[in-house]
């Protein structure tokens, strides 16, 4: 693949030194992305040309740095060439290094693993219960438990890594840890964000992913059905915990909030609309993305159930999510549920059988939820049966004309 690739010459003015002369600094810039370095030579900026990029005037001093910077650009060509003959890919920061004969250490993939989660920890300020930074770490431990079970090796370079590495990685998954497909692929997932982290460092050129598809199996989620959670919904419970875990699960149903977006809500959370009516604008813990959601009579009657009832802000009772499954399943053994039943049902519940299957645009649900994208809607969200057969209900009243009766 060929490259777009610049080399120029800069003065840097904000470092003037006291003999007036400022450092002439070079620019490699490959795909736009920039790396620099300073050529050890010097000048004062009066005698410098932007425009050229160059010494200006005919004096001594202009001809040697001209030939001096020419000299420079000569190698640096030749680097860029040399890397790309080799490796078929090339960075700024790889020229850069080669020119100034900095051959580093090639880093691994488990050292690029400790990286991107270090930096991934820091960005959700040092969470380490975060779920997203723990599942990392979990990769990170079976690409280590298998490469000591296949090869006898704790660690890798990038570079060693191909496709038959990592279709032995997800059956490793699969058969040691009884893993479904789309379980298994999850690591397969993660394990290549951590090798496009070290590609997007500049150090690593190899790509063991570039002709490996990440594919998911099509599953159908669990989801409830507008009876079913009617009756959730009715039940009187004998237990006041069982009612509280019932009014969290109901809620979610109608606003298809997580469990934990539902423990992070807040009053401040809650705002009046342009239309006048009470929504739900907070952005999700998971993805950053703003969720809107308007409030429906159903979850406005459990938020002013609890009201001013709970402390440290909080608007709705909260339980350990491990605490929560094992209820819920109590709730549908009662209800007559003949589903497994976790919280996350609930969300499901919502897309399905509370938007869409009313009627409520796909693009709107994805709002709703929260997604980045409609395909992420389109695996959350089925159309239901009942949904299709009341559009074709609809279409056979449209169609429903007199047929008339073939003669024999």
């Amino acid at each position: 693949m060929r490259s777009t690739f610049k080399l120029l010459y800069f003065v840097k003015r904000n470092a003037v030194k006291k003999n007036g002369n400022a450092p002439i600094i070079a620019r490699i810039t490959i795909d736009q992305v920039v790396a620099q370095f300073n050529t050890k030579l010097e000048i004062n900026p009066a005698h410098w040309s932007v425009k050229l990029g160059k010494a200006s005037g005919r004096t001594a001093e202009a001809v040697h740095i001209n030939s001096m910077l020419e000299s420079i650009r000569s190698t640096v060509h030749q680097h860029y060439h040399a890397l790309m003959v080799q490796d078929g890919y090339v960075t700024a920061e790889l020229v850069k290094n080669a020119f100034l004969g900095k051959i580093a250490r090639e880093r691994t993939l488990i050292e690029f693993f400790k990286q991107h989660n270090e930096q991934y920890l820091e960005k959700v300020k040092m969470n380490t219960a975060d779920k997203t930074y723990s599942r990392y770490e979990l990769t990170k431990k079976r690409l280590v438990e298998f490469m000591k079970f296949k090869y006898s090796i704790s660690d890798i370079l990038i570079k060693d890594i191909n496709v038959v590495f990592i279709e032995d990685f997800l059956l490793y998954i699969k058969n040691s840890y009884g893993c479904s497909h789309n379980t298994a692929m999850k690591f397969v997932q993660r394990f290549r964000t951590v090798v496009n982290f070290a590609k997007n460092t500049g150090l690593v050129t190899a790509d063991p992913f570039g002709s490996y598809r990440v594919r998911f199996e099509r599953t159908d989620r669990d989801y409830l059905t507008m009876e079913e959670i009617t009756a959730i919904y009715n039940h009187e419970f004998s237990s006041k915990r069982l009612e509280q875990v019932r009014d969290l699960f109901i809620f979610s149903c109608y606003t298809a909030l997580s469990y934990i977006d539902v423990c992070e809500l807040r009053q401040e959370d809650i705002r009046i609309g342009f239309d006048g009516n009470l929504w739900i604008m907070r952005k999700r813990h998971k993805t950053n993305v703003t969720s809107t959601v308007r409030l429906l009579d159903i979850p406005k009657a459990i938020l002013e159930k609890y009201k001013d009832q709970l402390p440290n802000g909080k608007i709705l009772p909260i339980i350990s999510n491990q605490k929560m499954n094992d209820y819920l399943k109590e709730i549908a053994a009662i209800c007559g549920i003949e589903k497994t039943l976790t919280y996350h049902v609930a969300r499901h519940s919502c897309a399905t059988s509370v938007l869409l299957a009313n009627g409520v645009p796909i693009e709107t649900v994805s709002k709703i939820l929260g997604h980045t994208n409609i395909r992420t809607t389109q695996i959350y969200a089925r159309i239901t049966d009942l949904k299709v057969s009341s559009d074709m209900e609809m279409l056979a009243q449209k169609l429903n004309t007199p047929h008339r009766t073939a003669s024999r």
